[in-house]
């Protein structure tokens, strides 16, 4: 007995060696699955966490487009751009964490969400509430930065588990929708059309009918 226990007690501070490991390799795999500004999760593990979402019941697709950043990146700098942009993400990750969901950075000043908004008619009034806070200013080195969004969403409450491509393709045709009439939201209304998708966007689009909400 007591040299299986003098075993055991040699063999502890090599498995706590494996395991100090492993929790190791586990945070630098998800830090490399991190954008390294804004910490939301990159595209991959956005789209790992969304489809999640869509299995569990849906509710609402976001995507969400910054209009007029290049103008602060020219006028203030890369610094107050990547103030603006955390800020956004924090935003946004806020808002979605209330409602249940994740929120991710796709690349540059494009980001995307999920919301489990289980009741349809609350949609305009949850993107109301976004459109209002990713608008707020951001304030960097006593200057108020202003901000303004695009914001398009695809509600998939009620449907068949949908292809997270193809609900961001809709969410995508949305907010483009949106940023043609000003900034502001829009709903996409209708199911997924039968059009392949590419990177969450209609193949053959640039870059790899449509319900009004309220517009600035």
């Amino acid at each position: 007995m007591s040299e299986v226990l003098a075993a055991v007690a040699s063999a502890a501070p090599l498995v706590a060696g494996w395991s100090l490991h492993g929790l190791r390799l586990r945070r630098r795999i998800d830090a490399a699955r991190r954008d390294p500004l804004t910490g939301l999760p990159g595209r991959d593990a956005f789209g790992s966490s969304a489809r999640r979402d869509l299995r569990a019941g849906g509710g609402v697709v976001v995507l969400v487009d910054l209009d007029g950043f290049k103008a602060v990146n020219d006028a203030h700098g890369h610094a107050a751009g990547d103030a603006v942009l955390t800020e956004a993400a924090d935003r946004l990750q806020s808002w979605a964490g209330l409602l249940g969901g994740c929120a991710g950075r796709l690349g540059g000043d494009e980001f995307a969400a999920t919301a489990l908004i289980m009741d349809p008619a609350r949609v305009p009034f949850e993107l109301h509430g976004l459109d209002d806070s990713l608008c707020a200013p951001v304030r960097f080195r006593e200057v108020e930065l202003p901000v303004r969004a695009s914001i398009g969403a695809f509600v998939t409450t009620g449907l068949p588990v949908p292809d997270l491509g193809g609900a961001l393709r809709r969410a995508d045709e949305a907010m483009y929708a949106a940023k043609r009439a000003g900034g502001g939201w829009r709903i996409a209304d209708g199911p997924i059309p039968e059009m392949t998708t590419t990177n969450g966007r209609r193949t053959g689009r640039p870059g790899t009918t449509v319900r009004a909400g309220v517009s600035r």
